[in-house]
């Protein structure tokens, strides 16, 4: 086991730790230890269960373990996949002990937060994330919810794990277009809030491509120290933790255009992020060194051809839009992004004409 890697969400009374580490499932970490009663329910996907789930059960010595599997993809964020999890809390008699854990990305996180949160009005929640965009970003700060057909996360509440354990040995299986997707988020750290680490992750792209652990780790401790210090400014999103949102505006509206699960959310973030880029008032050079580092991770940079006047009624149904007006989360340089609703609307128009 590597030595761990601790960060503190810091949240008053809620506060939480992020642990990051490998070999913490199977017994390298006493996660029982942060069940607050006798009883757990594992919600896992039919991919990531077979690989982890008695792993993890491993770590929850003297606990009472339940699991489910719900169908892995996207397109399963729905009211049905809630409801499945609900009704197993129901039926299995759950009490306000019971603890719901997170098995898996940022599908089954958001599901299972979700169910968590509204069970009895609130039971405890752990997060255990397999993903490297679940390690980097959903995992972290209690956003949890479920996709509605008129657009994502429309549906959810703000509900806290009470930790979130990071094995970075899950990544060994994660196949390698989602560990891309994942890169992309991590890149939104670097652009958003510190343009030291976006020119590191220039030089060691290669290196996390090709899973190198020690890059590998460096990229989420640093990305979940980026994001625990803007959730700790602003849990509920009511002013600066909305940059956190950088190319998902543009990103959710594609995703929702095309169906979801037809790109994966980090290649819709990819996009987003350059066409937000496209629109941001920046020095051509940094809106390059972006385009060519998503591309260096292998991620789209192009939007679909889905149509402007489609894109934009998608982008209209942004939790973002406030007295109907549409705000965007910019960059005013490389490490430096804000939220707002004066942009240029030619580099908007232009941007969305790209889409066809």
């Amino acid at each position: 086991m590597s030595e761990l890697r601790r960060i503190t969400v810091d949240l008053g009374f809620r506060s939480y730790p992020i642990v990051i580490g490998s070999g913490l499932l199977g017994g390298g970490f006493d996660l029982a230890g942060y069940v607050q009663g006798d009883d757990c329910l594992v919600v896992s996907n039919e991919t990531v269960a077979p690989l982890y789930l008695d792993k993890l059960t491993a770590s929850l010595a003297g606990k009472s373990v339940a699991s489910m599997e719900l169908p892995d993809g996207e397109q399963y964020k729905t009211t049905d996949s809630l409801h499945q999890v609900l009704d197993r809390l129901v039926e299995s008699g759950a009490n306000r002990d019971t603890t719901v854990i997170a098995l898996g990305g940022g599908v089954v996180g958001d599901i299972a937060g979700f169910a968590a949160a509204s069970y009895m009005r609130g039971v405890g929640f752990i997060q255990v994330p397999t993903t490297l965009l679940a390690q980097v970003d959903s995992s972290v700060g209690g956003k949890t919810g479920i996709n509605h057909p008129q657009g994502k996360n429309l549906i959810g509440a703000f509900y806290q794990p009470g930790i979130v354990l990071i094995d970075t040995d899950t990544l060994q299986t994660l196949p390698e277009r989602q560990l891309k997707a994942g890169l992309a988020e991590v890149i939104k750290h670097g652009a958003i809030a510190d343009e030291e680490f976006f020119a590191w992750l220039e030089v060691n792209i290669d290196a996390l491509l090709d899973g190198q652990p020690a890059a590998l780790a460096h990229a989420i401790q640093r990305s979940c120290e980026i994001k625990a210090a803007v959730v700790a400014e602003d849990e509920r999103e009511t002013g600066r933790r909305a940059i956190l949102n950088f190319g998902h505006t543009f990103g959710h509206a594609i995703e929702n255009s095309l169906g979801y699960g037809e790109l994966l959310h980090g290649e819709a973030v990819a996009i987003g992020m350059s066409m937000a880029a496209s629109v941001s008032d920046i020095e051509q050079a940094a809106r390059e060194r972006l385009q060519q580092l998503l591309l260096r991770a292998g991620l789209p940079i192009e939007p679909p051809a889905i149509g402007a006047e489609r894109l934009f009624d998608a982008m209209s149904l942004d939790k973002k839009v406030v007295g109907k007006q549409l705000r965007l989360v910019l960059l005013q340089s490389l490490g430096d992004a804000f939220v707002t609703t004066e942009f240029d609307e030619a580099r908007l128009r232009q941007a969305l004409e790209a889409a066809g």
